[in-house]
């Protein structure tokens, strides 16, 4: 990768003139990898005492990894009844809601309704949408990474594999073959909850790195936003 993927800002702090490309696939393929999070720390909790304990956990995070993972529907005309399942990622371990068992649909709820937690992600205009559709009430606080990555100078859409490549210098490898399973399974499989987990777990890696290194973005936040930015 040349040094233009490396580093989405001049010297200067400024973003550089023009629309940068995102590095491809090839590009971050050589970058040494990403550390995933293992399979014992990522949770999936059933029981109402258990969805109260990982919403307590998260909700004093107060910034948080966001992703949801709904039921591929391969059926032309076939109704999208997702998201299946929710994901929400704090820096030590992911939580993993199977929203088939009521005690997370209710904690899910809680969370999405809160303004005192961000959600941060990549793509999440589509996660809103299927939200807004299942729950029927709107995301509070939520930001989306490739709008931090349009106001650094790159074009369109950043994606998760290239946010990882820039803002970490690290390759994101995962098989595209397990994001075309069936999220909607009673039980999931290993490769599935370590995919899913990481999908919230890395975004919120690249969230702080950006937030470290890059503030000029910052100013160009809604104002629901700046609070958690401040003196991070």
């Amino acid at each position: 990768m040349n040094n233009e993927s490396k580093s989405p800002v001049a010297p200067t702090g400024q973003p550089r003139r023009g629309r940068m490309d995102a590095p491809n696939k090839e590009e971050t393929s050589a970058l040494p990898p990403f550390a995933m999070l293992p399979l014992q720390q990522v949770v999936l909790p059933v029981t109402e005492a258990e969805c109260k304990d990982a919403v307590d956990h998260l909700l004093r995070a107060t910034i948080i990894g966001f992703d949801t993972e709904s039921r591929p529907v391969f059926i032309k005309g076939a109704t999208d009844d997702g998201p299946h399942i929710v994901q929400c990622a704090t820096m030590e371990k992911t939580w993993i809601f199977q929203l088939h068992h009521p005690a997370c649909e209710q904690a899910v709820k809680i969370l999405l309704a809160s303004s005192q937690l961000l959600k941060v992600g990549f793509g999440l205009q589509s996660d809103i949408s299927s939200v807004a559709r299942r729950f029927g009430l709107p995301m509070q606080a939520v930001l989306d990474l490739n709008t931090v990555f349009r106001q650094l100078g790159y074009k369109s859409s950043t994606g998760l594999r290239a946010g990882v490549a820039i803002a970490l210098n690290q390759g994101f490898h995962k098989a595209k073959s397990v994001s075309t399973t069936n999220w909607a399974a009673r039980k999931l499989t290993d490769a599935q909850i370590v995919y899913a987990a990481n999908d919230a777990y890395a975004a919120l890696c690249v969230f702080h790195e950006l937030n470290r290194r890059y503030q000029q973005w910052q100013h160009a936040m809604p104002a629901t936003i700046q609070p958690f930015l401040q003196d991070r």
